[in-house]
C-alpha cells in the first residue's frame, strides 16, 4: 500500500482526494497495489466531513511519518509551499504539486534535491490544468527540436475574452460575470494582468527548449486594456484576440512573452472558447500539434496530479525513482522583448485632413515599419477620424521608436491601443 498525503484542502485538494477515493478500485488495479490518504494538511477542521479524522494541522506530523511516501501540495504560492516542500524532498518523500509559482521560481532547485534523494518531483499540474503537457514535452516529444510552444494557458481571462467577443461586453462587465460564476477570484490580478500565464510560460519554454527560463525573463502584458472595439475592428481584419503565452526557440535565443494577441480566426486557437486552453507545439518532426481540454477547475486539475501520482507509485512498486529529472542542458539566452519580432494592430485619433495618413507612413518609413492594412473610419469627433493599421513584421524597438515619434505629432491625438498580431 502507497500512503498519501495531501497539503492543502481547498479546490483542488479536494478534488484530488475525491478521485483517489472515489476511484481506489481502478487505481489499485492500473497501479498495482492501493493508494490510500493518510492525512490531509489545512488550517481548518471539518466537523462531519468524511475527511474530518485525516485532518492535521502541523506539517512535522506528515515529514516526520515514514509511511507517507507522496505528498501531494495544492497549497499555492511559495510560503509555506516552497519550504514544505523542499523539506518532503530532502527526507525523501515524493511530491506532486499543481503549483506554478512554485515551479517556476524554484523548480531547478527542487528537481535537483529529488534526483539527490532519489525521489520523484512531479508537477504536471502545474501548467493546463488537465491537459498533458509536461510529460509529454519531456517524454513523447522529446526526439525533437521544439521550435514553438504557445497557448492559451489561463481560463479566466479566455472566458473574459469570449464573452467579450461574442457577446460585444466591455471588460469589466466580463470580469464581473467571470467573478459572478467563479471563474475569477476575489483578486483576480494574477490572472488579468497574465501573471499566471507567465509563470506557466516559463515552466513551458525551459522543458520545451531544456533551457532555464524563469519568471523574470518571462514579459507580460495583461487584458485590463483591451475594449469591444478592439475586438470589433479585430474582427473586420479577421482576427480574434486572445491572451497567448509564446515562447519560440531562435538561433538569437529564447522569446517568451505574454500578452494579448490578434489571432487569424481560421486559426486552431481561435477557435478555444470559455475556460478552455490550449497549447500548440510546434517540431522538427512531429511539425504541429495542439493539446486542448479545460485549464482549470477541481477535477481537470485534479486529474493531472492524480496521474503523477499513478506515476510515483509504480516507480514505488518497481523500486526506481523518476528516470527523467531536470531538462535544462542547454544555456541559451532570453532575448529583450525589443529584439523580437512581430506584426502590430493599433488604433490612433488623427486630425481629419488630407496628408495626415501620408505622414503617418512617413514616421513608420523611417524605422522600417511596413503597414499591410489600414483602415479609416468614420469621424469620431469634430475634426477628427479613427484610423486602424495592422502592419508587417518588424523589430519591437523599432516599432516603439515609431509610435514614440507619433504620439509626439500634433496631427496623432491619441493612440488608442496597440496589441501584437500573431503570426507571419
Amino acid at each position: 500500500m502507497v500512503k498519501v498525503a495531501i497539503m492543502g484542502y481547498g479546490t483542488i485538494g479536494s478534488g484530488v482526494y475525491e478521485v483517489l477515493t472515489g476511484n481506489r478500485d481502478k487505481i489499485a488495479a492500473n497501479v498495482g497495489q492501493e493508494v490510500q490518504v493518510k492525512y490531509i494538511l489545512d488550517l481548518r477542521d471539518f466537523p462531519g466531513s468524511p475527511v474530518e479524522d485525516k485532518i492535521v494541522h502541523d506539517f512535522q506530523v506528515i515529514a516526520d511519518d515514514p509511511e507517507v511516501q507522496i505528498v501531494v501540495e495544492t497549497m499555492g504560492g511559495l510560503n509555506p509551499a516552497y519550504p514544505f516542500v523542499k523539506t518532503c524532498l530532502e527526507v525523501g518523500k515524493n511530491v506532486v504539486t499543481s503549483n506554478k509559482a512554485l515551479v517556476a521560481a524554484h523548480g531547478t532547485e527542487l528537481l535537483a534535491i529529488a534526483r539527490e534523494k532519489k525521489v520523484n518531483f512531479q508537477f504536471e499540474a502545474s501548467v493546463g490544468g488537465g491537459i498533458p503537457i509536461i510529460r509529454p514535452l519531456k517524454e513523447c516529444l522529446a526526439g525533437n527540436h521544439m521550435a514553438e510552444v504557445m497557448g492559451i494557458v489561463n481560463g479566466t481571462t479566455n472566458f473574459i475574452l469570449t464573452k467579450m467577443t461574442q457577446e460585444g461586453m466591455e471588460f469589466k462587465d466580463a470580469l464581473a460575470l467571470a467573478t459572478e460564476l467563479g471563474y475569477a477570484e476575489a483578486d483576480p490580478t494574477a490572472d488579468i494582468e497574465g501573471l499566471d500565464a507567465g509563470r506557466k510560460v516559463a515552466i513551458l519554454a525551459s522543458v520545451a527548449f531544456n533551457s532555464r527560463v524563469v519568471f523574470d525573463d518571462v514579459y507580460i502584458e495583461g487584458i485590463t486594456k483591451i475594449t469591444a472595439k478592439d475586438i470589433k475592428y479585430a474582427k473586420e481584419m479577421g482576427c480574434d484576440i486572445k491572451l497567448l503565452g509564446v515562447a519560440k526557440n531562435t538561433e538569437e535565443g529564447i522569446e517568451a512573452y505574454v500578452c494579448p494577441m490578434l489571432i487569424p480566426s481560421n486559426h486552431p486557437l481561435a477557435t478555444v472558447n470559455d475556460s478552455y486552453n490550449a497549447v500548440f507545439v510546434n517540431g522538427d518532426a512531429v511539425e504541429n500539434a495542439m493539446f486542448y481540454g479545460r485549464g482549470a477547475g477541481e477535477l481537470p486539475t485534479a486529474s493531472a496530479v492524480v496521474g503523477d501520482v499513478f506515476e510515483i507509485a509504480r516507480n514505488i512498486k518497481a523500486d526506481c525513482c523518476g528516470r527523467i529529472g531536470c531538462t535544462c542542458y542547454k544555456e541559451i539566452p532570453v532575448k529583450k522583448m525589443a529584439d523580437t519580432h512581430n506584426r502590430y494592430f493599433m488604433r490612433l485619433i488623427v486630425e481629419d485632413r488630407c496628408g495626415v495618413l501620408a505622414e503617418m507612413t512617413a514616421v513608420f518609413a523611417k524605422y522600417g515599419v511596413s503597414v499591410a492594412q489600414i483602415i479609416q473610419k468614420a469621424a469620431r469627433a469634430e475634426e477628427s477620424a479613427e484610423v486602424v493599421v495592422i502592419t508587417a513584421q518588424v523589430r519591437e524597438g523599432d516599432f516603439r521608436t515609431a509610435m514614440e515619434e507619433l504620439s509626439g505629432r500634433s496631427s496623432v491625438r491619441k493612440i488608442s491601443s496597440m496589441l501584437r498580431v500573431y503570426g507571419e
